[in-house]
């Protein structure tokens, strides 16, 4: 097996191959192209993201700058989602985000690690885990989510927090490490922001049956 090919085995490999920076750079270049365009050439940005990623769906939108380290090449993403400034995508290894997503400003995925010990990390030794974000889900400003980490549908992850294992569906889960606080219930129904009520007359929708 080429170092190349243990990308995405989870077998410890060395990341400064030669055929895989020639790949790497390649996609690098792209988002130096894509942190380079002026904020109005937004048909530009999504060409750009399109050849960039590995799949990614409709209505798609990242602020720059956008880090990644292969330019969203083992990125999967689904349509409606949404990044603000500053993400941070350590795709080694695969990314996969469902539709509906919002992400935060400052927030890190990772995907690539360094084993424990000292001998392997010296050589530079690395391996790579995927990460999996389920449909709408929503994760506050500055969070990190480590590699090898799953996230049910429709989740909050609480700004600030350090995802070190999976989280369910349909539930708020915040801190370091980040952990469930509650599950999204009938007050969210009512309530958007402490004691903010939602006025359903005035929220636009096509179909109503989802608030039922």
């Amino acid at each position: 097996m080429t170092e190349k090919e243990k990308l995405h085995s989870g077998d410890l490999y060395l990341p400064g191959d030669d055929e895989i920076m020639q790949e790497q750079n390649i996609y690098l270049n792209l988002l130096f192209e894509y942190n380079s365009l002026p904020p109005y050439e937004s048909e530009k940005k999504s060409a750009l993201l399109k050849n960039m990623f590995a799949e990614i769906g409709d209505n798609c939108y990242i602020e720059t700058p956008f880090h990644s380290n292969w330019g969203g090449h083992h990125v999967h993403f689904g349509s409606n989602i949404y990044a603000n400034f500053n993400l941070t995508l350590v795709d080694d290894t695969h990314i996969y985000v469902d539709d509906c997503t919002m992400f935060g400003p400052n927030i890190t995925i990772a995907t690539a690690g360094h084993p424990i010990l000292p001998e392997l990390r010296e050589k530079a030794y690395q391996y790579n885990m995927p990460v999996h974000i389920g449909r709408n889900c929503w994760l506050g400003a500055g969070v990190i989510v480590m590699p090898g980490v799953t996230i049910g549908d429709n989740t909050v992850i609480g700004a600030g927090s350090i995802v070190t294992k999976d989280i369910p569906a349909n539930v708020v889960a915040v801190g370091n490490p980040c952990r469930v606080m509650r599950e999204i219930g009938e007050r969210d129904r009512a309530y958007y922001y402490k004691e903010k009520r939602i006025d359903w007359e005035n929220i636009k929708q096509e179909d109503e049956s989802w608030q039922r």
